[in-house]
């Protein structure tokens, strides 16, 4: 993919160099510029043309591709520029680019849209099915995900959450090609807040900054960070923008809106003046030193002069062995090596400890030895938000700390998710209505039953008993029940689910929704096959073992033990109000009752 405009594209796009000067204004704004005729027509074509609907990482993908956020790309890699990517940071004709931009597709959709080199593929948004580009096929690959993990990520380690993705969620081939925009996603939160490149260098410009030092971010702000930044500007004598990032992230970090409440309420702290809030709508692959270096081109883009790279810049956390993926200062030192190309100043991140006696922040290297210092850290501080411990406001604003608190209650207040699996008639569903029994007579949260039966009649009745249905079954009631602890609520689902991989696939679906949700128990009902079956007065195993159900768990379809239950039971041994108060000391002993 070159780095310039080729003579063969439809609609060629000036101001494409990147060395050297401002990068383009975006695919978007380029077709504007010119004609909506040329618009209407491409909307018109993407109508008659087979469609590859956006994941939510490809959709934050497109929109930087067309809006010049990723310039100079122009499109989504071919294997020559992916292949040079991988291994070199560069594309196939030089220019620096760390970080592999693919449109991954399985090969059933290859064949049903009959993707092959030079065909015309509608782009569209998964929310709204609107058509937002069109790609013209260059080549169609099968990358080595491997080798991917290995040289972008540092390692083939599931414990990195790109290389997750990339094991669970990325199809095993990927198409590469120029796209042309039809319309930018629309985006109904923060509109106020989103600014293309070409329109923040136009803000910048209005404004006469002349030098600009960008921040990224995907945590919230606290008092430390404002006086970092106040403190990288005021050297400089230049202003700042807040940057953070709004497409997905980390699992498990604070969710974009209460982060964009925090970011609104820290701006006020701000000289007059000196700083700017803008969002970018960037799916994170957390690659530290290679995404330093992508984090630095794209604010570069965006009309910054100078930014921020923090100690472990965009680092996953601990690897499988519980040691950091990258070391402290690597990022710093890759945006170092290629300084000249970015032509962007890195401003590294300096670490702030508080001083009480002079109540300020200093770098902590510049603090003379001896001197009293405070901090908390983000363990701590989770605590704290968890437990409704004090959060002083030398650590933080009283603003920030109302926000996150209203996001993220104290334990016993967070909603929950009681996961019930086990062979039919095992006494699950008794147990599951005995919990919701004694949890509604305790009070506090409300709390929501999901039988097995009763999901399949309402959620599930079109389904069948093969493993994909079972599995699609599973993930339904994972999501009703991931939306309803978002709200603080108790959650009691009580499916057979048979396979391991549905119940974990179950357990991230809860514990990514994040807020106040999050909390997932995993219950395994291990009565045995025959005391269920002795004690089925309804006949129903006999059925199955005459041949007249197919696909019954525990007869003529596996039944696959948990392997990381939080809690065996058994209703063979156990009484109902026995177990029961097992799950109460549960529920407790995790501070959520």
């Amino acid at each position: 993919m070159s780095a310039t405009t080729s003579s063969t594209s439809p609609y060629p796009l000036e101001a494409r160099r990147y060395a050297g000067n401002p990068p383009h204004g975006g695919v978007l704004q380029d077709l504007l510029a010119r004609d909506e005729f040329i618009v209407d027509k491409l909307r018109e074509e993407a109508e008659t043309l087979p469609d590859i609907v956006l994941t939510e990482r490809q959709l934050c993908d497109l929109e930087l591709l067309t809006n010049g956020g990723f310039s100079p790309l122009e499109g989504f890699m071919n294997e020559a520029d992916y292949n040079s990517v991988v291994d070199n940071l560069r594309l196939a004709n030089g220019v620096l680019f760390p970080m592999p931009i693919a449109l991954d597709v399985s090969q059933a959709s290859i064949d049903a849209l009959s993707i092959v080199p030079g065909a015309r593929i509608a782009l569209r948004d998964f929310r709204d099915d609107e058509p937002l580009a069109i790609i013209t096929v260059e080549d169609i690959y099968k990358p080595d995900q491997v080798k991917e993990a290995v040289q972008v990520f540092g390692a083939d380690d599931p414990a990195h959450p790109a290389v997750a993705y990339l094991r669970n969620k990325i199809h095993a081939f990927y198409v590469g090609g120029k796209v042309q925009a039809i319309q930018a996603p629309s985006h109904f939160d923060y509109v106020a807040l989103r600014y293309t490149p070409a329109e923040l260098r136009s803000h910048f410009k209005k404004l006469a900054w002349r030098k600009v030092v960008a921040f990224q971010t995907r945590n919230p702000m606290h008092r430390a960070h404002r006086e970092l930044t106040v403190r990288a500007a005021r050297q400089r004598h230049a202003n700042v923008l807040i940057h953070p990032v709004v497409g997905l992230t980390k699992p498990g970090d604070v969710d974009a809106f209460t982060r964009v409440r925090v970011y609104q309420s820290i701006m006020e702290k701000y000289p007059n003046g000196m700083g700017h809030l803008a969002l970018l709508p960037l799916a994170m692959r957390m690659a530290g030193p290679r995404e330093a270096v992508w984090h630095a081109i794209i604010r570069k883009n965006f009309g910054a002069t100078h930014f921020i790279v923090g100690r472990d810049h965009a680092g996953p956390g601990k690897n499988s062995q519980g040691k950091d993926f990258y070391g402290p200062y690597d990022a710093q030192e890759l945006v170092t090596k290629y300084h000249d190309e970015l032509q962007i100043e890195m401003v590294p991140f300096q670490q702030m400890s508080y001083i009480p006696a002079t109540d300020e922040y200093q770098p902590a290297d510049e603090i003379p030895a001896g001197v009293q210092t405070l901090d908390i850290s983000g363990t701590e501080l989770r605590r704290r938000l968890k437990t409704g411990a004090p959060i002083p406001d030398w650590f933080s604003y009283d603003a920030v700390v109302k926000t996150l608190r209203e996001s993220y209650p104290p334990r016993n207040k967070q909603g929950f998710v009681l996961f019930l699996t086990g062979l039919w008639n095992s006494g699950k569903d008794n147990i599951a209505r005995a919990l919701q029994v004694t949890l509604n007579e305790q009070g506090g949260r409300s709390v929501t039953l999901l039988l097995g039966e009763t999901v399949r009649q309402e959620l599930s009745a079109e389904l069948g008993f093969s493993k994909e249905d079972r599995h699609t079954n599973t993930q339904r009631i994972a999501f009703v029940a991931a939306e309803l602890t978002r709200a603080g609520a108790g959650v009691i689902a009580a499916p057979i689910a048979p396979h391991e991989h549905s119940r974990e696939a179950a357990r991230e679906t809860v514990v990514s929704s994040g807020g106040a949700g999050g909390n997932f128990f995993l219950i395994h009902v291990a009565t045995p096959l025959e005391y269920c079956e002795k004690k089925d007065r309804k006949g129903v195993y006999a059925k199955a073992r005459r041949g007249e159900i197919k696909g019954f768990t525990g007869v003529d379809d596996p039944y696959e033990v948990p392997k990381n239950a939080d809690l065996t039971v058994d209703v063979s041994t156990q009484s109902i109000p026995e177990i029961v108060h097992s799950v109460v000391l549960l529920l407790e002993s995790n501070g959520l009752l």
